[in-house]
């Protein structure tokens, strides 16, 4: 399709003036191309993975290993989305040798940055394993959040946990879509 300016409104829904860059946490969510359910099952409020599922979890927790910058904290991979809380502006231990560690602060990338690493990392797994490259598999675009003091941190945590046992109200759900 076409872009035509009159009916594709699109607009950034990232605060203008925030440097996504400074340290902080961040609550980041992303749906795969057309709410499409490849990452797995939801039965009894629980989540069974599929290898693409697995795929995701995988590059998921691999983004500190890559990314110093940023630590993980609660997640889940639903079957066409993942939540996460991302930390941006993590601390690493760099030194000349295992004896003499030297504590720097690293210049963070940006939230955007990771983001785009980690899909196309994710991308690029799956398409191999099911032979579809150059398929996209996530949606343009992803929601982030940014979490401003440690109850909201609390709050966001406890609705990632809760995630999978409200699949049946989820927005993301494609049996909730409006047809």
């Amino acid at each position: 399709m076409k872009y035509d300016p009159n009916t594709h409104h699109r607009h950034s829904v990232r605060l203008p003036t925030y440097d996504y860059r400074q340290p902080g946490a961040y609550f980041v969510t992303l749906v795969t191309c057309h709410r499409q359910c490849l990452f797995g099952e939801i039965a009894d409020g629980h989540v069974s993975l599929t290898d693409y599922g697995e795929v995701v979890e995988r590059e998921w927790l691999r983004s500190t290993k890559i990314r110093c910058e940023i630590q993980l904290d609660a997640f889940v991979v639903m079957p066409n989305h993942i939540h996460g809380i991302v930390i941006m502006g993590a601390q690493t231990i760099v030194g000349a040798h295992g004896r003499a560690p030297l504590r720097l602060h690293r210049s963070p990338r940006s939230l955007g940055s990771f983001v785009a690493g980690f899909k196309s990392a994710a991308t690029r797994r799956i398409n191999e394993a099911r032979g579809t490259p150059g398929i996209p598999v996530w949606q343009r675009n992803y929601y982030e959040h940014v979490i401003r003091d440690e109850e909201e941190l609390d709050r966001v945590r406890q609705y990632v946990t809760d995630n999978p046992e409200c699949w049946e109200q989820d927005p993301e759900n494609p049996v909730c879509q409006p047809s």
